[in-house]
């Protein structure tokens, strides 16, 4: 097995960070730009008049667009050149060559030199276009992207993106075509499309799924091995058989002492990752790909009363964070992003729960690589019908897939407030949804809890979690002082009017405040909005002292999530500013958010 080069597993720009190779090109800059009608659907017909920043959606600043209106159909243009393609690591053991969109809103389609190569239906989901057959390695090649987002289409997953042409109350300015990275990778005909890795941490034992692509030849073989800080811990190697689903089970003997096993166990003040090398062989025993990885070794899970982590109860301390940024938008730069997850971590948070918005996986390479946990999101459609469940049912799949490794990650959450299934306290059609969604989740991956629908009305979560913006921190006080206080909260309505419950089965499980808090310091402004308002600097920490004081207080509940990290647009509730200046120093929150005065 060779050894595993740093490059491979240090590079915090790659935007697929746990399926990294040596050579990739990153195509993110200028590109042509121009918006259309709909029903123009031909590169031919287009007119570039303009240029854009790629991958800035077009409604942002960065951008060098910023057009916030409803657009039509987006159009991209660039040339590849031979210098990109090299860039990329083209040679004749890697004459394939791969294009890979991170994420593009909503539908998109992609030419090169006229003919399409690729259509992707999924505003967050990662796609890949194979540019072999169609491609000019002499010369220059013209690539064209076109993406549609229907602005009023409530079927397709929106998550925070408004509806109405002007943000208003916690809806913010669409995003439109190309906002995550867009780069080449050049790899040989038999190459590795995909890994996922679980840990089995009773066993001492990792399992790796990986996913082939090319003709397999008998004999072909698929290593792997993980190491730490430059050791050895496992190593294993299997025939692929032809079949290009290979599973490696690899026995880590060092985890095996349960005096040690904790050293190199993923928690918040420790998150220890270990290094993993992939290498496919051929039947002569020669590498034709080599790629980088990593992985966390924990456990989550729920007890009567506690979220556990690695079987050990932990109290969920997080923050909801739009991640939404006013000159990018929901885009962000892998700087940007691991500013965020310092920043979270800053203010004595050990958790973020990024609302309505999948994340780039940057973001998440930074949670596990920095120890904050996540709870793993999607944005929701506000719809109820065919074409909504079909969007979020698939999205949602590509979401968890794509994910799953992530050791950050710690909870999924396909549904939040009934959003798109408004009627489920009584409509069994919906109810099913929201389990199914549930049980969905559970088959792809059955190692986090799962919450059906965040804030109310649960069919069939693991953990009954509360959204309560009540301003009065001796209201809250009272209202989740004890077991007995919050049993009767969960057993009723809720403080939304609306029933925790529609349908879950009874049984006892941990009960999370998952949103709560939101007060606006007052700035003037008209469109300011918050779910309370303090006056001044003075007012708003007491206010927020207050109301971290009581929820902190609780022998009840098993965590929390504040709203929110940051404002955004003319929501204005967050403990920093939209340019994330904190408006309470960043040491009292620590200790308001610790449980302390």
């Amino acid at each position: 097995m060779p050894e595993l080069p740093d490059a491979l597993a240090q590079d915090p720009t790659h935007p697929r960070p746990q399926l990294v190779r040596h050579h990739w090109q990153d195509l993110g800059g200028e590109w042509d730009f121009a918006v259309t009608d709909v029903r123009v659907t031909s590169p031919s017909d287009v007119t570039f008049d303009r240029r854009i920043v790629v991958p800035f959606p077009p409604e942002s600043p960065a951008s060098g667009v910023h057009e916030t209106g409803f657009l039509g159909a987006v159009w991209y243009r660039r040339t590849v050149d031979r210098e990109d393609l090299e860039r990329a690591g083209l040679s004749e053991s890697r004459d394939r060559v791969l294009l890979h969109l991170g994420a593009v809103d909503h539908a998109a389609r992609v030419w090169l030199n006229g003919q399409l190569v690729a259509t992707h239906v999924g505003g967050q989901t990662p796609f890949t276009a194979d540019l072999t057959d169609v491609l000019d390695v002499h010369g220059d090649n013209v690539l064209v992207v076109r993406a549609v987002d229907p602005p009023q289409d409530v079927s397709v997953p929106r998550g925070k993106q408004d509806w109405l042409e002007q943000p208003h109350v916690i809806w913010y300015h669409r995003t439109t075509g190309i906002w995550q990275p867009v780069w080449l990778e050049c790899v040989g005909d038999v190459a590795v499309a995909a890994l996922t890795w679980t840990a089995d941490v009773p066993t001492a034992t990792v399992s790796l799924d990986v996913r082939l692509t090319g003709h397999l030849e008998p004999g072909a073989r698929v290593r792997a091995a993980l190491r730490h800080e430059g050791v050895l811990l496992a190593e294993a190697s299997v025939s692929t058989l032809g079949d290009p689903d290979v599973g490696i089970r690899l026995v880590l003997p060092r985890q095996r002492n349960g005096q040690q096993h904790e050293d190199l166990l993923w928690i918040p003040e420790h998150p220890t990752l270990l290094d993993a090398a992939v290498v496919v062989e051929d039947a002569q025993g020669s590498a034709v790909d080599l790629v980088g990885s990593y992985l966390g070794l924990r456990t989550t899970g729920v007890g009567d009363d506690h979220f556990l982590l690695n079987d050990r109860p932990l109290v969920v301390r997080a923050v909801l964070a739009q991640n939404y940024w006013p000159e990018t938008h929901l885009a962000a730069t892998d700087a940007m992003l691991r500013r965020e997850v310092e920043l979270i971590l800053s203010l004595g948070f050990n958790t973020a729960r990024v609302h309505q918005k999948a994340e780039d996986p940057r973001f998440l390479y930074w949670a596990d690589r920095l120890g904050l946990m996540v709870w793993a999101e999607t944005a929701n459609a506000y719809a109820f019908d065919a074409r909504a469940v079909r969007h979020l049912v698939t999205e949602w799949t590509d979401l968890v897939v794509r994910d799953r490794s992530h050791p950050s990650i710690v909870t999924w959450v396909p549904l939040n407030e009934s959003w798109g299934v408004q009627h489920i306290s009584h409509d069994p059609r919906q109810q099913a949804y929201s389990r199914s969604l549930a049980d969905l989740t559970r088959a792809l991956d059955g190692t986090r809890p799962v919450v059906s629908n965040d804030g109310w009305e649960h069919t069939s979560s693991d953990l009954w979690t509360v959204h309560d913006y009540e301003s009065d921190p001796g209201v809250l006080a009272k209202r989740y002082a004890d077991r007995g206080a919050v049993d009767a909260l969960v057993a009723g309505v809720g403080p939304a009017g609306r029933r925790l419950s529609a349908g879950q089965p009874a049984g006892r499980r941990p009960v999370l405040l998952t949103e709560f808090g939101g007060v606006s310091l007052a700035a003037g402004g008209s469109e300011d909005w918050g779910y309370s308002t303090a006056s001044d600097a003075e007012a708003l920490e007491d206010q927020v002292g207050g109301i971290l004081r009581a929820v902190t207080s609780s022998r009840a509940l098993a965590g929390f999530c504040y709203t929110q990290l940051t404002d955004t647009g003319q929501e204005t509730n967050g403990l920093l500013t939209a340019g994330r200046e904190p408006k309470i120093p960043v040491e009292r929150v620590r200790r308001l958010v610790r449980g302390g005065s």
